[in-house]
């Protein structure tokens, strides 16, 4: 029997019981108990019947729609880009999945009095030996970006407070550290190219003003109404565009929208409203790490770029299985 099981069978015991001995009153009380204390209590006339819905419960920050990226892991993702204020040493969540910075992240400082999004790889904050590590990094030298000091340290491991979501509170997360993190090179690639019809899953976008690409669940059923096609150019941004109105359907229905961030260059920023890139917890070279990329005719895992570029971070949540 399933834990939740078993709470059920002991409340309703704990509800009949005390039923059964009040019945013979002018009313029926009906306590609910939870440990020691009582947390529902009514006066009812009559029962017709007790009945009790499992729901899930989704942490705060993360969206509905369950994505598998492994055989035997499935992810939720986060309901936007990861965001980092240095004033204060805040991180956040968009508020919107379709909100990007853009192309104020040149400002990138510890004393910039505004939002940045673009990240170099493994600048979570924490001091793991490597000589770039804040999230406002702008060295343009990529062994600077070395984990740890090591050529292939990836964020997982002894090295996982490098990934951002495990070192970092977010405020509208949970904020707790540790209850966010990275995708791997290899689970990108899994959700993107290896899973159930993972091609019909995933095309261009617009939403509002803001292009990007779209990914859908797993047990994907398109809200009535609504259109979903394919791109198989993976050039036209147009061919699926949404009102904000329609994406709040999709988005409640599971969809996943990642917007084009473009990418950042040490304080030189390009690309906001073409293309898209965003990290995995995966090196490739001493130089380079892994990511997924949207940009022209292109949309895949199996690229990397320069460790100091500065990249998205969209982070996910593991579901219990």
């Amino acid at each position: 029997m399933s834990i939740t099981s078993k709470r059920m069978l002991t409340l309703l015991t704990a509800v009949m019981v005390t039923l059964c001995l009040t019945a013979q009153n002018k009313i029926i009380k009906m306590n609910v108990w939870m440990g020691n204390e009582v947390s529902f209590q009514a006066n009812i006339d009559k029962i017709d019947s007790i009945t009790f819905d499992e729901i899930e419960v989704i942490s705060e920050g993360a969206l509905k729609g369950e994505f598998s990226v492994s055989a035997n892991k499935k992810v939720h993702f986060s309901k936007g880009n990861l965001r980092y204020y240095a004033p204060t040493d805040t991180w956040a969540f968009a508020e919107q999945q379709y909100s990007v910075v853009g192309y104020s992240n040149i400002n990138i400082s510890s004393t910039y009095d505004g939002w940045i999004d673009l990240f170099g790889w493994g600048t979570s904050g924490w001091n793991s030996g490597a000589l770039a590590y804040q999230p406002y990094s702008s060295n343009v030298d990529d062994a600077d970006y070395q984990i740890g000091g090591g050529t292939m340290n990836d964020m997982t491991g002894a090295y996982a407070n490098a990934d951002w979501g495990v070192y970092n509170a977010i405020t509208n997360g949970g904020n707790q550290p540790g209850l966010w993190r990275t995708l791997t090179y290899t689970e990108w690639k899994y959700l993107i190219s290896l899973r159930t019809n993972a091609s019909k899953m995933r095309a261009k976008a617009t939403v509002g003003s803001q292009s990007g690409y779209i990914l859908l669940p797993d047990d994907w059923v398109l809200p009535e109404g609504l259109t979903f096609s394919l791109t198989p150019s993976d050039w036209d941004y147009n061919r699926n565009v949404y009102s904000l109105e329609q994406w709040e359907i999709m988005e409640k229905a599971g969809a996943v929208f990642l917007p084009c961030t473009g990418m950042r260059h040490g304080t030189i920023e390009v690309g906001s409203w073409s293309s898209g890139y965003y990290w995995s917890a995966t090196p490739d070279s001493e130089t380079k790490a892994w990511h997924v990329g949207f940009y022209y005719d292109y949309m895949g895992i199996s690229i990397s770029s320069l460790r100091h570029c500065g990249f998205g971070v969209r982070l996910v949540q593991d579901i219990e299985q």
